[in-house]
């Protein structure tokens, strides 16, 4: 009998504030419509991480919930196990910067070391990034999609020569306000968008799948989707013209 996928939440009592949750629902269900068993496996400080899930998700939260966080990772050690095994790690807003290599906390911005597991390291921003955002992703296959999200981070996030943007921004502040948004490493994607982003974005969530997988996925169209999709972006761009 075929085990099924396992997806795994980690530290939702932590990194669970902005609705993040949702990606791994949406991730199992798009499984579960293929006819591909899936199960989800929620994981809090002082549980032991699996070290056989195919994804792992971190999800957005405060300055002291990210040092402890990385404290508990650490300490477990098995999330760096899977990754070094194969499975994708998919980390949202304040996932994304304890998966670079340093970040920085409170009013006097302590450097605090973060899990090493993408080439990035982030800093306190100029601005406050708060709203939505559109950027460019180009696909594996060399099609270009959007992904549309809502962005709330006071960090601004630098690329090393180890990791990739993820996408480029065409509206919002993305990671510096240079023009680029997340990162990729391997199987390593970090991104600032909430929404939850996957759930806003099914040709992103199928990647992830089909990275885990490492094979193609067959389409799941969705008319529905689809047009709410071509309105939320329309939305988007017009708020985009009048800032």
């Amino acid at each position: 009998m075929t085990r099924p996928i396992e997806i795994v939440l980690v530290y939702q009592s932590l990194l669970g504030i902005y609705g993040d949750r949702g990606n791994a629902m949406v991730l199992r269900q798009r499984l579960l419509q293929r006819g591909i068993d899936a199960e989800l496996i929620e994981v809090e400080p002082g549980d032991v991480v699996p070290s056989t899930g195919s994804v792992y998700l971190l999800g957005g939260g405060e300055d002291a919930a990210q040092v402890s966080a990385v404290k508990h990772l650490k300490e477990d050690g098995h999330l760096f196990e899977a990754i070094g095994s194969g499975a994708v790690l998919f980390a949202v807003c304040a996932g994304y910067q304890i998966a670079g290599q340093t970040f920085t906390v409170g009013e006097r911005d302590e450097i605090i070391e973060g899990l090493g597991l993408l080439d990035v390291t982030t800093r306190r921003g100029t601005e406050r990034a708060v709203g939505e955002i559109l950027t460019r992703w180009e696909r594996p296959d060399g099609v270009e999609s959007l992904i549309t999200g809502f962005e709330n981070h006071g960090g601004f996030t630098t690329l090393g020569p180890g990791a990739a943007p993820l996408a480029f921004v065409e509206i919002g502040i993305g990671n510096a306000n240079d023009g680029t948004e997340g990162a990729v490493q391997g199987k390593v994607i970090g991104t600032y968008p909430h929404g939850p982003v996957l759930a806003r974005n099914p040709e992103l969530a199928d990647h992830l799948l089909e990275l885990a997988l490492e094979r193609r996925l067959d389409p799941l169209p969705n008319e529905e989707i689809t047009e709410l999709r071509r309105q939320r972006v329309a939305a988007i761009r017009r708020q985009g013209l009048r800032r």
